[in-house]
């Protein structure tokens, strides 16, 4: 089987509305992944201070000078 041009190039043109539409989506959809993952790290991280501030004694206050 040979190659040709139209296997590797789409021969139809896209508009320039077709392109920034493809764009965003790509770019809004990537940023709601990002964004997800964020929260997803921040909860855990948010669990995991919690748990260890619940396990470890109260640090005690330095006494400070009275003016």
């Amino acid at each position: 089987m040979t190659a040709t041009k139209d296997e590797f190039f789409n021969p139809a043109k896209l508009s320039a509305r077709d392109k920034a539409a493809a764009t965003d989506h790509t770019a809004r959809s990537i940023i709601a992944a990002e964004a997800s993952a964020r929260e997803k790290k921040t909860e855990k991280l948010r669990l995991l201070r919690l748990e260890r501030e619940a396990t470890e004694p109260a640090p005690a206050r330095a006494k400070g000078r009275k003016a």
